[in-house]
């Protein structure tokens, strides 16, 4: 879309005020405010134009303009300037990274919280999503006649143990013995190390029971119990802050609005699709990812209703195979330029974190 001169200001004005100050605009007060060296009778005019284009609008006709959601995205593609960080916010930014220096396990954590101070905006952190774990070795010892306990070793040299209770109408003949437990981890270990979950078939585990023979009470249990420890191995967490800042903005003044997104950052089904929506999204909105392939998704190109009235501002970043995600969510009248700003910074910091320790890949913005 081409724009004179003439409109490109008045509609960069427009946007401007309402994210500043979040009240409808009128020509009389760009006129006075912005020094755009044309009368306000001119700017009526333009703005009718603008109007007409669906990039600004009215809350009610007697009231001046605001921006629409074909306006905000206007701005963004083509009106927003990248701004360096503040010496404040380097500072604090480079603070961190001291802090957590030996303790990356800290550092996404920390990046959430740093994040929502920066740019007043809930954020959200996910650890990377690592490749699936797989079994390295697989270990059964003798405990009691009722259970025994299972010893598991990961790819990711994770080593756990844990009981297995054998079913309550096989303890009568008591559990096998340690020779016989030997035996089974070797038909365990034969079959399924090297592989994760996803990866035992039902045909794998007719196997093992066929080989189990009179032991094959012993074989479900025990795969139950890795299957709940890899399931916890491969869990990922995801880190909020700053939820409460969602209530300064007066789109969500109304309690049922703010209640809605209270409920999806403290719930962790709903942070995963949060984030899952904004990957979806990728290449259907490639051409709205701004610098550094950090992604703007404003109002309906969210695919979740609850995020309609809502900008989300992510990207995605890389380590040691994992990629995670690091976004700020906010009203559509959000500080662009400030939230790509420190979003862009994070990024570069985290980068410097993890070179300096040691890990084999830089975070790069997917």
């Amino acid at each position: 879309m081409l724009l004179n001169d003439r409109k490109f200001k008045i509609l960069q004005a427009i946007v401007n005020d309402y994210i500043e100050t979040a009240e409808p605009i009128g020509s009389r007060t760009i006129a006075k405010k912005y020094s755009l060296g044309i009368s306000s009778a001119t700017i009526r005019n333009e703005m009718s134009d603008l109007e007409d284009m669906g990039l600004i609008g009215q809350l009610h006709t007697s009231s001046g303009r605001v921006p629409s959601e074909k306006g905000y995205r206007f701005y963004v593609d083509s009106m927003m300037k990248s701004r360096a960080l503040s010496v404040d916010e380097a500072l604090f930014l480079q603070r961190m990274i001291i802090d957590n220096i030996g303790h990356a396990e800290y550092m996404i954590q920390e990046t959430a919280k740093a994040l929502s101070r920066l740019t007043n905006y809930p954020a959200i952190v996910s650890e990377p999503f690592l490749k699936k774990t797989t079994i390295k070795h697989i270990q059964l010892v003798p405990l009691d006649e009722k259970s025994l306990l299972l010893v598991l070793v990961t790819d990711t040299k994770t080593v756990k143990n844990q009981i297995v209770n054998l079913p309550s109408d096989t303890r009568s003949s008591g559990a096998p013995g340690y020779e016989t437990l030997t035996r089974l981890s070797a038909i365990l270990n034969r079959h399924i190390a090297g592989k994760s979950i996803r990866d035992i078939s039902r045909d794998i585990i007719d196997k093992m029971l066929a080989q189990f023979a009179e032991n094959a009470h012993v074989l479900m249990p025990v795969l139950g119990i890795i299957a709940d420890m890899i399931k916890a191995e491969d869990d990922v967490r995801v880190y909020t802050s700053g939820i409460k800042n969602i209530l300064a903005f007066p789109e969500f003044a109304e309690k049922s609005k703010a209640e809605a997104i209270f409920h999806a950052l403290e719930d962790r089904e709903s942070l995963f699709a949060i984030l899952d929506q904004g990957r979806a999204n990728f290449a259907r909105h490639q051409a709205n990812a701004s610098r550094e392939g950090i992604q703007i998704i404003i109002g309906a190109e969210n695919t979740l209703d609850l995020l309609k009235a809502c900008s989300l501002i992510k990207a995605n970043y890389t380590i040691d195979n994992g990629t995670g995600c690091i976004a700020l969510i906010g009203p559509m009248r959000m500080d662009y330029t400030q939230a790509v700003s420190v979003l862009s910074g994070i990024l570069q910091n985290m980068q410097q974190v993890i070179e300096a320790l040691g890990l084999r890949n830089e975070v790069q913005n997917q």
